[in-house]
């Protein structure tokens, strides 16, 4: 308790201190004006401040409420560009940025090639062996020896397939955290290039596969290029919090490189009527959302509300606050600290 006490004197005298520095102007601060501490109720949900330096401090803005939309633009780069094959090959070659992504594109390409091989011919062949063997084992044209080689044969076909699908699996897995589907690549067209650029987790819910977004080019600044979202990552970075997305471009073979830098805009809509706020009012404690709306004249109260989806700047509210609530934008920080005692 008494830790508790001392915090919370400590942080109300910098408070003081800081918003005093603030509100001071060119004219030297008179050293014998005192600044009268806020008043804090009921366990921090009420702020009340009677100094006007104070009061000045804090910056307010009236909730929305209706529909909103915005655009999100999220940086990226062409990942990978396909053209055709001058050697005759039955696929398209794709050119990747990332050679790590290439050798792993080539070495599944071998495996599926290896695997169609021992499937369809070495262990249907072994099996026609070992099924002679068991035959002119029957008719005594053969010898118990034949059969367990031919059996041994058929296994050591089958611990190859198992073995190149265990290696299938891995590189399928490296081009998919680089935001590629293998099977995609092997059916892309000639002249499909794809972006992969990250956004935050928080506006997975606002893109969506076949969405369509303006790409720009650090290359082409004066054109826009038309995208659509293939597909949306299946794995969220663990530090950035980010994910990857895929976006194809179509029809601009000559344009458009490997590892050329780009812009992509998204379309962001909720058609419903909600309240929203700047995401900057909002702070969270324990794993819950609070904002502070201003009650009167240096007064201010904490509501916790709840949260749904992010538009752009903007959070929209589902239960805690209403339509003409007056929600604090600068100095929110200061009240957490305040209310809550750091």
């Amino acid at each position: 308790m008494f830790n508790n006490q001392f915090l919370m004197k400590s942080y109300i005298f910098l408070l003081c201190t800081s918003l005093l520095g603030v509100s001071c102007t060119s004219h030297q601060a008179d050293t014998s004006t005192k600044v009268e501490a806020p008043i804090i109720n009921n366990g921090g949900q009420q702020i009340i401040f009677k100094d006007n330096a104070m009061k000045s401090f804090f910056k307010t803005d009236k909730v929305s409420d209706g529909a909103l939309s915005a655009s999100y633009t999220a940086p990226g780069k062409i990942a990978a560009t396909v053209v055709a094959s001058v050697a005759g090959a039955s696929q398209n070659v794709v050119l990747f940025d990332n050679p790590d992504l290439a050798s792993s594109y080539t070495a599944l390409a071998q495996h599926q090639t290896n695997i169609h091989q021992i499937q369809q011919i070495n262990i249907k062949q072994k099996e026609i062996e070992l099924e002679r063997a068991s035959d002119l084992l029957n008719h005594g044209a053969a010898t118990g020896r034949d059969v367990l080689e031919a059996q041994t044969a058929l296994a050591s076909e089958k611990s190859n397939l198992a073995n190149e699908k265990a290696a299938l699996i891995q590189h399928e897995a490296d081009l998919k955290q680089g935001g590629f589907n293998p099977e995609a690549l092997r059916r892309a067209p000639v002249g499909k290039a794809y972006v992969i650029c990250d956004i935050p987790e928080n506006q997975i819910s606002n893109i969506h596969e076949g969405a369509k977004c303006n790409i720009t080019f650090s290359a082409y600044p004066n054109k826009t290029f038309t995208g659509v979202v293939e597909d949306v990552a299946d794995v969220v970075d663990n530090i950035t919090r980010m994910i990857k997305l895929r976006v194809s471009i179509l029809g601009n073979s000559e344009l458009l490189k490997a590892g050329m830098f780009a812009q992509a805009s998204f379309d962001l809509k909720n058609t419903g009527d909600n309240i929203t706020i700047g995401k900057e009012s909002l702070i969270t404690v324990d794993g819950k959302d609070y904002v502070f709306i201003k009650k009167g004249d240096g007064q201010f109260e904490r509501k916790q509300i709840h949260t749904g989806q992010q538009i752009g700047e903007r959070l929209v509210i589902l239960d805690g606050l209403k339509p003409k609530d007056q929600v604090v934008t600068t100095g929110a920080i200061q009240l957490k600290g305040l209310s809550f005692g750091y």
